[in-house]
């Protein structure tokens, strides 16, 4: 698959599972679409990305993700599955936010 056929791909996946307008009124970035097709995506869409782009780079998108791209289900989907196809570590838990503040 050339890097053409990789953007094109992305960029229907991200038409498909990113509807709304972004913050910052800027492009979703990569990370975010690939992000968003892993937690959401279908079985068949969840091929085509493993075959356009590899385990590593998915496990890459998991290490780099933002509190709130990944359910805690689909987390341990992918981590399981990732380790095992990668024989990397990944975190036990997806990245969340914290809303608690330390003492003044």
């Amino acid at each position: 698959m050339t890097a053409n056929d990789v953007k094109s791909l992305l960029d229907e996946l991200g038409r498909r599972y990113l509807w709304w307008e972004s913050v910052d009124g800027l492009p979703f970035s990569e990370d975010r679409i690939v992000a968003q097709v892993m937690n959401l995506g279908t079985y068949d869409d969840i091929l085509q990305l493993e075959a356009a782009l590899g385990h590593a780079a998915l496990g890459g998108v998991m290490l780099r993700a933002e509190p709130g791209w990944f359910s805690d289900r689909s987390w341990e989907f992918w981590r399981g599955r990732l380790s095992f196809a990668t024989g990397a570590a990944l975190p036990d838990k997806a990245p969340r936010r914290a809303f608690d503040v330390a003492p003044l």
